[in-house]
């Protein structure tokens, strides 16, 4: 299971109820923060996300209005006592910026923080816990820039209830047939776990491709997945502006979608001259049906 919440969702410049680049997404009970631009910490404070559980933050490149909120929040976490590690992951460079602001300011954290700089053109694994696995996938923007894969790992095998009526099982039965274990009744009877229990659910896939401009490159990296978020900054009216931006338009977006096969799409990193966002989801439905807006606090369920 995952739940992604849409912090901000516009491009360039903040505006009241229009924030830029920022997402929480909770997985297997953690939670990732991916880009942090101005403001992000507000938003987090509205969507009612706890501080304390974000451990892991994902910078997808150094434009600001992808990191500009980062350094307040790193010195929030110091004024609110923060004493767990925090590890921040993005380009090459980003450990040189905060740190140097955090020692003009003489304001070094009273907790562990941790830089993990990338600089790999090549898609790598850059993270991975016991129920999920980060890795990046390389965009194609103005300067280097990161997209993230969150893959779920599925280990837990499904009690199959209609197999285990009629048995006497005890409750450390289920937990070992979860596990991929045979078990063994009261009786010295062995129940092969096949048997009983039915394949893991199968890995749930989000993938956040934040500023670049159309790239074929990305889709074996994304295929199949269940979410997908992918910048729309322009509409295919003002082509000409994504590529002289590196930004895609909503039908180059939906174009990736369809290739890629993913699930459903999700639109943002809008440019702030459009006024009537549903122009997005109709240029982008001509090639993808499964198309949603990005919106400031909504959620999405995996």
């Amino acid at each position: 299971m995952m739940e992604l919440t849409i912090l901000g969702c516009h491009s360039a410049t903040p505006r009241e109820n229009k924030h830029t680049s920022s997402q929480l997404l909770e997985v297997s009970g953690n939670l990732f923060l991916i880009d942090c631009g101005e403001g992000t910490q507000m938003q987090i404070r509205k969507s009612k996300a706890k501080f304390s559980r974000l451990k892991h933050i994902f910078i997808s490149h150094l434009h600001g209005d992808h990191f500009y909120g980062l350094i307040g929040l790193i010195s929030t976490f110091r004024l609110l006592g923060r004493t767990a590690d925090l590890h921040i992951y993005g380009p090459s460079g980003i450990k040189e910026i905060i740190t140097l602001q955090l020692k003009l300011a003489h304001s070094w954290t009273n907790y562990p923080l941790h830089f993990h700089e990338l600089s790999s053109t090549r898609s790598e694994l850059i993270y991975e816990d016991e129920g999920v696995v980060v890795s990046t996938i390389p965009l194609d923007h103005r300067v280097y820039t990161n997209g993230f894969l969150f893959t779920t790992k599925s280990k837990l095998r499904k009690i199959n209830t209609l197999s285990t009526e009629g048995l006497e099982l005890e409750h450390f039965h289920f937990k070992q047939l979860q596990q991929g274990q045979s078990i063994e009744l009261s009786n010295g009877k062995i129940i092969e776990n096949e048997k009983l229990t039915l394949s893991p659910d199968p890995p749930k896939q989000y993938a956040y491709c934040s500023d670049t401009a159309y790239s074929e490159k990305i889709i074996p990296l994304i295929s199949g997945v269940d979410l997908l978020y992918h910048e729309a900054t322009f509409l295919e009216s003002h082509g000409n502006l994504a590529a002289k931006t590196k930004h895609s338009t909503a039908l180059q977006a939906a174009k990736i979608a369809y290739a890629a096969g993913v699930k459903k799409l999700i639109l943002g990193h809008y440019s702030n001259r459009y006024s009537d966002k549903e122009e997005f989801v109709k240029e982008a439905s001509n090639v993808f049906e499964a198309v949603f807006l990005a919106e400031d606090l909504k959620t999405f369920s995996i």
